[in-house]
């Protein structure tokens, strides 16, 4: 007869239902049929100006945030931890988890690798970490590497809803990976549940339209900054009359600096083409285009520093902003992977432990002042009425010692 605990144990992380083909036919959903996007989806930071500001901002504030790690303590302790102000825990020197994290290689320090993987991340919807592990012990983690998404592919199962994976090298070389060797961060795909899925691509018509409109920009200066045209013959031309027509052309008029010249057709006419840069509206175009892109990615115009009118107030105010709904979101996404991903793979010793992150959100002096007055004016009519300072301390939200201090400033001085 089986034990109970081990039937048990062999139910844990079963899917209940099926997330992948039974064969390999049907299984392409899942194992990423938008994989030939995602690199043109990374490039996209290289090619649109809008693309790279957001990313840019996004990924660097990101990896500016300083990280510790806590250990838990009990209920009530009244032990707090002074880096981030958590109640009931107190801070952990040294832990390997939190070693590695701070120096994830020799090559990569770890804002580093949070701004790269951040980068896949905004462009992609994932973020793909590879465990280094020591092959005499594998069960030692001794580094993290960050890799690009579109080298990543996902091997669903039809019982354990996931396999591993595989990475795909710049050679060709398909190298396997278990589940414990890799970190998947990811926005998720309505569509698919192995994979993630980015602001990019929602707008990727509108970035191409961009990119389009600056390359049209672009050879309209290269081609004597005037629309193009036709040239209209008489006749039939030879190839040799033919090939001299074209060179001539093109040395007296091609590029920026033969715009204007006059042009002396022998035995030919000159027809403009109807389009021009004005008709095709590309200015408004691709205003639309960074809008659009500003929406996908949730950012408001004066986080590019596209403002009218600054001063200290709305200056504090972008910034604030800026932190709660961009940052501490992807803060939180990194904060779940390093808890729920990373420390288990450290046996017992990652147990009662947790990564934590210091709050990048800036403090409202103006709101803090009121509410500190607030308190300490309730804090005096309890003490006022009898009650222990330190327990009105408590109630009020108060540390106890800095009313302590109140207490005695309010006492008439001794003649």
């Amino acid at each position: 007869m089986r034990s109970p605990i081990r039937v048990l144990g062999s139910l844990v992380n079963k899917a209940p239902v099926s997330y992948a083909a039974r064969s390999g036919v049907g299984a392409g959903l899942f194992t990423g049929t938008r994989g030939r996007d995602r690199t043109s989806q990374l490039q996209t930071m290289g090619s649109v100006g809008t693309v790279f500001s957001i990313v840019h901002r996004t990924s660097t504030k990101t990896a500016a945030v300083n990280w510790h790690m806590h250990r838990l303590t009990r209920p009530n302790s009244g032990v707090t931890c002074p880096l981030c102000d958590e109640p009931n825990v107190q801070p952990v020197e040294d832990h390997l988890a939190l070693r590695i994290w701070n120096r994830p290689n020799d090559f990569y320090t770890r804002s580093e690798l949070v701004e790269a993987g951040q980068q896949h991340q905004d462009l992609t919807g994932e973020t793909w970490l590879i465990v280094e592990r020591n092959p005499a012990l594998r069960s030692i983690p001794l580094g993290l590497w960050c890799v690009r998404p579109d080298r990543m592919e996902v091997v669903p199962s039809k019982e354990d809803f996931l396999a591993g994976y595989v990475y795909r090298g710049p050679d060709g070389e398909r190298v396997p990976l278990a589940r414990d060797e890799v970190i998947q961060l990811r926005l998720p795909d309505p569509e698919d549940p192995y994979r993630g899925l980015g602001p990019v691509q929602a707008v990727m018509r509108d970035i191409d339209s961009a990119r389009f409109s600056a390359e049209w920009n672009r050879n309209f200066f290269l081609n004597s900054a005037e629309p193009g045209g036709i040239i209209e013959t008489d006749g039939r031309l030879s190839d040799d009359e033919f090939e001299e027509l074209r060179s001539r052309w093109a040395e007296q008029h091609r590029g920026v600096a033969a715009a204007h010249r006059v042009a002396i057709l022998e035995g030919h006419k000159w027809v403009d083409r109807t389009y021009t840069n004005r008709d095709m509206q590309f200015t408004q175009l691709r205003h639309l285009s960074r809008d659009m892109i500003r929406e996908a990615f949730g950012i408001a115009k004066f986080a590019l520093g596209d403002v009218d009118d600054v001063n200290r107030a709305t200056a504090e105010a972008s910034k604030a902003w800026f932190a709660e709904s961009i940052t501490v979101p992807r803060l939180d996404r990194w904060k779940s992977a390093l808890n729920n991903d990373f420390l288990p793979l450290f046996g017992t010793t990652g147990q009662g432990v947790e990564f934590a992150y210091a709050n990048p959100v800036p403090q409202d002096r103006e709101s803090e002042n009121a509410e500190r007055g607030s308190k300490t004016s309730a804090w005096a009519t309890l003490v006022s009425a009898g009650a222990d300072p330190d327990d009105a301390a408590d109630v009020c939200g108060l540390p106890r010692m800095r009313m302590q201090e109140v207490e005695a400033a309010r006492e008439p001085a001794v003649a």
